[in-house]
């Protein structure tokens, strides 16, 4: 199976779908990730923060085991998405279904609070298509925490997972990776802990019958 990961920013890979993309790789399969923005100096980062972000998706992406071409880093400007017209970002995120022909593809939730995640799943949903895209068979949405649970779009009453994915052998792994991204972890109850995130992975566990899971929205399955 080839895997797509469409993340906003560098850690929604790890929080959405860490343990699933580990999975993958131990099953045999393929994985690539397409993250979509990147920090930069006109945004008010130092050079430094931007190289030590760089060397910290480096280290993920070893990590996760991806293969160095199928980082597909696209550069957009963090928190920016909304003002880049959609044609942009669709011909973007085209060339890279067409290169990689992902089986399977994971999107942000339409309903997390960050217009990122928001524009991303709108571009990502775009290139599924079965007449243009025909390798993608499944689409999965996942849930990011701190965006996916800060949602109060009404348009989307809470994040409903139909799809478990057993992570028990994976969730320490996850939680390791997760370490790498230092800003952006912190201690409890901060959304963003190692703790938070084995919370997670058990709750999602006990609506599976699994020690830890990841969950999904399962959007497509050809």
């Amino acid at each position: 199976m080839k895997t797509l990961i469409v993340a906003p920013h560098p850690d929604d890979e790890l929080l959405g779908c860490g343990g699933t993309l580990l999975r993958r790789i131990a099953e045999g399969g393929s994985v690539a990730w397409l993250l979509m923005t990147k920090v930069t100096e006109e945004a008010g980062w130092s050079e430094e923060r931007i190289k030590r972000r760089d060397r910290e998706i480096n280290r993920v992406r070893e990590g996760l085991q991806i293969a160095p071409m199928h980082l597909y880093a696209l550069g957009f400007p963090t928190a920016e998405l909304d003002h880049i017209p959609m044609s942009v970002l669709v011909k973007r995120i085209s060339e890279v279904f067409i290169d990689y022909q992902p089986d399977e593809v994971l999107v942000p939730y339409p309903g997390d609070v960050h217009s990122d995640h928001r524009v991303t799943f709108e571009a990502a949903s775009t290139c599924t298509k079965w007449f243009r895209y025909p390798s993608v068979k499944r689409v999965l949405a996942y849930e990011t925490l701190s965006e996916t649970d800060f949602g109060i779009d009404p348009r989307y009453p809470g994040f409903k997972p139909n799809v478990f994915i057993d992570i028990s052998g994976q969730i320490k792994q996850k939680i390791e990776l997760m370490k790498i991204y230092k800003s952006e972890m912190n201690d409890f109850p901060f959304p963003r802990s190692g703790e938070t995130l084995k919370a997670l992975a058990k709750l999602r566990g006990a609506q599976a019958g699994y020690l830890a899971a990841e969950a999904f929205s399962l959007l497509i399955q050809r």
